[in-house]
């Protein structure tokens, strides 16, 4: 997945980005196309799972859908036309529709793929407790300081809500997903740090400081990463059950 965001970076230079109309969607392709083509890999075949993974998809892409609705209705975020090909449904561009199927896919796969190649490799069981609980105790210190900033207060209820169900998880998810986490975490730099505004002189995403911490990585605000491990973990959580529900948990 990291030599996909290598070459999408290097085909953005070629194409010079700053002058890009479909960037986004040229981002999104880039990341999905090699887990896709992949999945269809005999070995691992993650290709079988294709109903518990879209099924999933769809459904946690329409929780965040709303809120995302909500929020660019809010002013609370936006887009830049000049990255997009033009259609908008709900002043979403369709791109960032299609940001919720793809993207999770791709990363998702990373997570399976690591599942299948190294299967020995997870957190025990109280390690990844303690760590939930610290991650739910910080999450809730920022929901009493900052319950004023409206991204930072839903996007850490929604993250506490996932890690109470990680908790409760009979499949111990988390006790590999916070390592295949940290792998997620370097496409998503490049690819969510393009979209924020590296390497081109505007954002095609950007944000209303005053609804979020105001703390950035590059120029990807703190709370995209706990926005991206509960869109993804959320995913794993029903994945796992469809997949008992269509007989491939094989």
């Amino acid at each position: 997945m990291a030599n996909v965001s290598v070459c999408c970076v290097y085909h953005l230079n070629i194409l010079k980005i700053n002058q890009v109309k479909s960037l986004y969607l040229i981002l999104l392709l880039a990341s999905f196309a090699v887990p896709f083509v992949y999945s269809f890999e005999k070995k691992m075949n993650f290709i079988k799972h294709w109903k518990a993974v879209f099924l999933s998809i769809a459904l946690v892409a329409s929780f965040y859908i709303v809120w995302d609705v909500i929020f660019t209705y809010a002013g609370f975020w936006g887009f830049n036309p000049d990255y997009f090909i033009g259609l908008t449904i709900f002043k979403l561009p369709i791109e960032e529709w299609m940001f919720f199927i793809l993207i999770p896919y791709a990363s998702l796969f990373i997570h399976y793929a690591l599942q299948y190649f190294f299967p020995a490799v997870q957190l025990s069981d109280k390690l990844v407790k303690w760590l939930t609980i610290t991650l739910i105790g910080f999450l809730f210190l920022l929901v009493l300081l900052f319950f004023d900033r409206l991204y930072t207060l839903i996007n850490s209820l929604v993250l506490i809500g996932a890690l109470i169900l990680g908790l409760k998880d009979k499949f111990n998810i988390l006790n590999r997903f916070f390592l295949s986490y940290l792998v997620i975490l370097i496409p998503f730099t490049i690819v969510n740090g393009i979209l924020t505004g590296s390497f081109i002189p505007e954002p095609i995403v950007w944000y209303n400081n005053q609804e979020n911490l105001g703390i950035r990585f590059f120029t990807i605000p703190l709370e995209d990463f706990g926005y991206t491990f509960s869109l993804m973990f959320l995913n794993l959580l029903l994945i796992e059950r469809f997949k008992i529900i269509f007989n491939t948990n094989k």
